[in-house]
């Protein structure tokens, strides 16, 4: 299978360590798809003309990503800062708010279009501001996105009719919450949701069946990235031909070994003092 994804990359900044870890979720699931069987996988994203974006940059290359439609901008990269408690739970400290791409909207030209085509699935996030462009692309490839838990009733509006897969982070969703945001998801046009709630596991619907799969067992270091790495083994397994129940059980899996990494993919660097 071959995956695409658009949008949102930062450096996730370990203050206690004075270490950056590429990161951002549409940059993760390129990189993780890779790793975990793609044949080929493709980031498109805004990245700023710093020493960050350079280890971004690199970071995919060495991953073998394709990063030829990469766009370089001056300014500063995507940067969070965060801490790790005991248990490896990210404490977010602080950002600058996605840096230079969030001051510059990330335009897709005729070439990218073209280019967007020769993947199976493409997938982008809330953090990815691609709305506008979801109408056009749905027409190309299918559409994986993540909702994370800060979508909002515009929002979901707005991007559920053109999307085949919604993830959406529910950890703090009651079964009632849950149960209606897939009823709702569903009505608006998207055919499978994907609910993920930590370590209680996974609630997935396709609108006639739902699966639930469990976590797997991990020495956690790290769970940065977990969430994206969950993504990644589901669309590389689904869209290599395996069912729901065993990309679920391929995901899960997939997750609970980024656990016990730093970042959610490694590659990294230390910061300079």
């Amino acid at each position: 299978m071959k995956l695409i994804a658009i949008g949102d990359n930062v450096v996730d900044v370990y203050l206690e360590r004075n270490e950056m870890y590429p990161g951002g979720n549409a940059l993760n699931v390129a990189v993780l798809s890779r790793q975990f069987g793609a044949a080929e996988t493709a980031f498109i994203g805004i990245v700023g003309n710093d020493t960050e974006g350079d280890h971004i940059v690199e970071s995919l290359k060495k991953e073998n990503v394709d990063a030829s439609r990469v766009r370089r901008a001056i300014g500063e990269s995507g940067k969070a800062y965060v801490n790790l408690d005991e248990e490896g739970d990210r404490i977010f400290v602080k950002s600058n708010k996605g840096g230079i791409q969030s001051a510059l909207k990330l335009r897709l030209t005729e070439e990218d279009y073209e280019s967007i085509k020769r993947y199976d699935v493409l997938h982008t996030s809330i953090y990815s501001s691609l709305e506008d462009e979801l109408s056009r692309l749905q027409k190309l490839i299918p559409l994986s996105y993540d909702l994370s838990n800060h979508y909002t009733d515009e929002l979901l509006q707005k991007a559920c009719p053109y999307l085949t897969f919604a993830f959406v982070s529910g950890s703090d969703l009651s079964e009632l919450e849950i149960d209606a945001l897939i009823a709702k998801i569903h009505t608006l046009g998207t055919a499978n949701v994907v609910v993920t709630r930590g370590s209680k596991g996974v609630i997935m619907s396709d609108g006639s069946n739902r699966y639930i799969q469990g976590i797997e067992e991990a020495e956690v270091i790290d769970t940065l990235g977990a969430g994206d790495s969950f993504i990644a083994g589901f669309l590389t397994s689904f869209f290599n031909q395996s069912s729901i129940k065993e990309s679920l059980q391929f995901a899960a899996l997939k997750a609970a070994r980024t656990c016990e990494i730093m970042g959610a993919f490694g590659h990294g660097k230390s910061l300079m003092v």
